[in-house]
């Protein structure tokens, strides 16, 4: 299994049928993807194609198995690419996809962390004491000095 499969999930009876259950036989695939069902099988023997197994070893796939197929077909086919070159292909879409999902995992935990930051910058903030003025560094440039020499002492 390459690891985008999840089990099926079984809750008040009814069983959850999702793009990536495996459901169909290969007979039914290779009809659904207009393939012979020997390329099918030597799609899965190169590893373009991995279909779940049944007990009994046999091929089930899914609905993103069989469009696979198709992409598979269309890049041989329509493109001219040789199976180990699409086989590529595939591999870098699929690490693509997982780089995205790290992305998007990663940016939410950023935005997580700053929002847990400004909250505490708000909770120091709001911990001032209110009867304390800020300091302002005096400007330089713009003020005025006045100079008045001392009166002078009656013994000097």
């Amino acid at each position: 299994m390459d690891g985008r499969r999840r089990p099926p999930r079984f809750g008040s009876g009814a069983y959850e049928l999702t793009d990536e259950t495996p459901v169909y036989v290969i007979s039914v695939a290779a009809q659904l993807s207009g393939l012979h069902p020997q390329t099918l099988r030597q799609y899965d023997r190169l590893g373009l194609v991995s279909p779940d197994r049944t007990a009994g070893r046999g091929r089930r796939y899914s609905a993103r198995d069989i469009e696979l197929l198709r992409t598979v077909q269309a890049l041989s086919q329509d493109e001219g690419i040789n199976l180990a070159g699409i086989k590529r292909i595939i591999e870098l879409e699929n690490q693509v996809a997982a780089l995205q999902q790290r992305v998007a995992e990663l940016s939410a935990a950023v935005d997580g962390a700053a929002a847990v930051l400004q909250q505490r910058e708000a909770q120091v903030h709001a911990s001032y004491r209110r009867d304390l003025v800020k300091y302002q560094p005096p400007v330089a440039g713009n003020a005025l000095v006045v100079w008045r020499p001392a009166p002078k002492r009656q013994g000097d």
